[in-house]
């Protein structure tokens, strides 16, 4: 494929606001995740919140998209300029040919629950105020973003689990290839809701300490919420800068072995990783580092190990997920930027809370500490319920492979 160009990315999560707060979480080994204390759930777990989500309400003109979910993005979209790189973009290109793609697994699923401790005690009628198709409909945080920009190009929301954010990338590169659009907003949003939270409960995948991907006593997710998106654009006739960061593979797989368990040999992981590998024109040992789904379950985090040993020797790999908790949707998104940050300021993120490496798995060269190494070429990979797989691959524009 031909590479695409982040023009401008940002992510918002339990680590901070904007790039800076998480790059600074990361080199410190400082994770955000905390003991529940959402709502009213009575859990023994951790959560990955955002601080001050409910005290920014969203904009007066979109007050019928007002629910967490909008709320978050409306924050996320508001770090590190990038709306002023929208902006920018629409004066390029005009607002019919800019796309949406929003990953999401819940979207705003809070306010419908909400709503139904608010029925009517008498007909059991559900507030007239609430509004589901701007809120709890899962193409409302594509219908924001879209309309929070006043864009009018192509726009989707993917909720496949927890590769959402980053088959938003794939989604678009198709309708940028196919000459539909010149540019596209990218990204993943998810809340905390009480859904997910006791659904994973339920499934008894929850830890009750801060998730430990990859660790030997590692026993469950912790759950986070976040925002993060990049703006795709087609790279120009004109020389990139050495730092620019590019898209330069996409990989997707769906090996459907089990509704909520991975291919024990991680069969559907490899494709999506072969693929990526083959789109970008790279053999495995052009990859620097390799951002882990790394769900800090027993069973995931055994099949990915089985995926990665089995087409990588000795990368350089870890999973974020041990900062800023399994942000389901938006992991993809939000993952893909950390991959960016490593390219971009030559770091190899650790995986955080992870103390020993499980013997049990495959032989990992897993990052326990953050470090400064040279970071040409990145795999981040996001693997979702149903065997909905997709990896990514983004590069620097002035490495050697290129």
């Amino acid at each position: 494929m031909k590479p695409l160009l982040l023009t401008h990315f940002t992510a918002t999560s339990c680590l901070g606001r904007g790039l800076d707060a998480t790059l600074a979480a990361l080199r410190a080994g400082h994770g955000g995740l905390a003991r529940c204390d959402f709502e009213d759930v009575i859990l023994d777990t951790w959560v990955g919140a955002v601080d001050g989500v409910d005290a920014q309400p969203v904009r007066a003109d979109l007050a019928d998209f007002e629910c967490r979910n909008n709320r978050l993005a409306q924050i996320g979209l508001n770090q590190d300029d990038f709306a002023g790189h929208v902006e920018r973009a629409v004066a390029r290109h005009g607002v019919e040919r800019i796309g949406v793609f929003i990953g999401t697994s819940t979207s705003g699923i809070l306010e419908t629950e909400r709503a139904y401790q608010r029925r009517d005690p008498a007909t059991g009628a559900l507030p007239g105020g609430f509004h589901y198709a701007e809120t709890h409909n899962t193409y409302s945080a594509a219908a924001f973003v879209r309309a929070y920009f006043g864009l009018r190009g192509p726009a989707m929301a993917i909720s496949t689990a927890c590769s959402s954010g980053a088959k938003v990338f794939a989604a678009a590169r198709r309708m940028i290839e196919a000459g539909l659009i010149d540019a596209a907003v990218v990204g993943g949003v998810d809340s905390l809701c009480l859904t997910t939270l006791y659904g994973f409960n339920s499934l008894e995948l929850l830890s009750r300490q801060p998730c430990r991907p990859f660790d030997t006593a590692r026993d469950g997710i912790s759950i986070g919420e976040a925002a993060a998106f990049a703006l795709l654009e087609r790279t120009s006739d004109a020389p990139l800068a050495d730092n620019a960061i590019l898209l330069l593979g996409v990989g997707e797989s769906s090996d459907a072995h089990h509704m909520s368990s991975p291919h024990p040999q991680g069969l559907g992981a490899r494709m999506a990783i072969e693929q990526a590998l083959a789109s970008a024109g790279l053999d495995a040992n052009a990859i620097d580092y390799i951002n882990l789904h790394g769900t800090a379950t027993p069973s995931n985090d055994a099949a990915e190990s089985r995926a990665v040993t089995a087409l990588f020797d000795g990368t350089p790999c870890s999973s974020t997920k041990g900062a800023t908790g399994h942000t389901l949707g938006a992991a993809g998104a939000l993952e893909a930027v950390i991959s960016a940050l490593a390219l971009r300021d030559q770091q190899l993120p650790a995986g955080i809370n992870t103390t020993q490496v499980d013997p049990m798995l495959a032989p990992l060269d897993y990052v326990l500490t953050s470090r400064a190494a040279r970071v040409g070429v990145v795999l981040s990979n996001s693997f979702g319920f149903g065997g909905t797989n997709c990896s990514l691959v983004l590069a620097r524009a002035g490495h050697a492979h290129l």
